[in-house]
């Protein structure tokens, strides 16, 4: 079992330069400042990387960054979300959190339990995550637990008013999925989920304003008020220590509501 570990500052330069680099990315989807890539699977692994550019000439680099953060306002954008919450404190930029999200029918439901970590610089905001084992947390049977590899977003303010959004995952759903998800994922679920998103954030202040307004634990420490754990009580989650559900045999199934766009943890 392989120990968890809080990202430092040279694992957040690798992720800001996944996250801006052309090399390996091949375009699936460009339309209205907003782009989606895939890149074929690393040497060791068979999880295509998925990253998705949104320009958002509305909304401040700020605002986006704490929608993103905010777990009380995820169920107000995010109509996939079953469940989501924090669970931990491991560090001052880090903590452990859960999420469960609905799937295109007839696939089965899918949950993550996760260790994620952020930073703010140099006009750059950055969250990144990945699976841990939580003994609290085990895979649940109604679920498949998927696994993140590496999944975040990163921030990048162009204006007092504007900025970019880049998506990055690689995460193993588990099951041996059909072409049709994983195109559906990547040609439109995803920019769909963007789209909501950039909504979300634009009627993000007005919300905020009647919901603790002033308090953002992931920008001042001191206001978390979750349980400390240690980070020796996690263990990195490995996709091949669970259960492969196989719906490699499933057909597609029209599916009006939701926009079922995977794990956007």
């Amino acid at each position: 079992m392989e120990p968890a570990r809080v990202p430092d500052a040279a694992a957040f330069r690798a992720f800001r330069q996944q996250c801006e680099g052309d090399g390996g990315w091949q375009s699936c989807y460009g339309r209205d400042g907003l782009a989606v890539c895939i890149q074929a699977p690393p040497p060791g692994s068979d999880v295509h990387r998925l990253k998705c550019r949104i320009d958002i000439p509305d909304v401040p680099a700020e605002t986006v960054y704490d929608v993103l953060h905010d777990v009380e306002y995820r169920p107000k954008w995010d109509t996939n979300v079953i469940d989501t919450h924090d669970i931990a404190q491991v560090a001052a930029n880090a903590d452990v959190g859960y999420y469960a999200w609905r799937c295109p029918k007839p696939l089965k439901n899918r949950d993550v339990v996760t260790l994620r970590s952020w930073q703010v610089q140099d006009g750059y905001h950055t969250i990144i995550n990945f699976s841990v084992k939580h003994p609290k947390y085990p895979p649940r049977k109604d679920l498949v637990r998927a696994v993140s590899l590496l999944t975040g977003y990163l921030v990048h303010s162009t204006g007092p008013s504007s900025c970019s959004l880049t998506y990055l995952a690689q995460v193993d759903p588990k099951g041996s999925l059909p072409k049709w998800v994983v195109n559906k994922a990547s040609q439109y679920l995803a920019p769909r989920m963007l789209k909501k998103l950039h909504k979300a954030c634009v009627k993000y202040p007005a919300w905020k304003q009647q919901h603790n307004v002033s308090m953002k634990p992931w920008l001042y420490p001191e206001q978390n008020k979750l349980p400390a754990l240690a980070l020796s009580e996690l263990v990195l989650q490995r996709a091949a220590s669970l259960e492969n559900i196989d719906e490699s045999g499933l057909s597609e199934v029209k599916e009006e509501r939701g926009d079922h766009s995977g794990s956007e943890n």
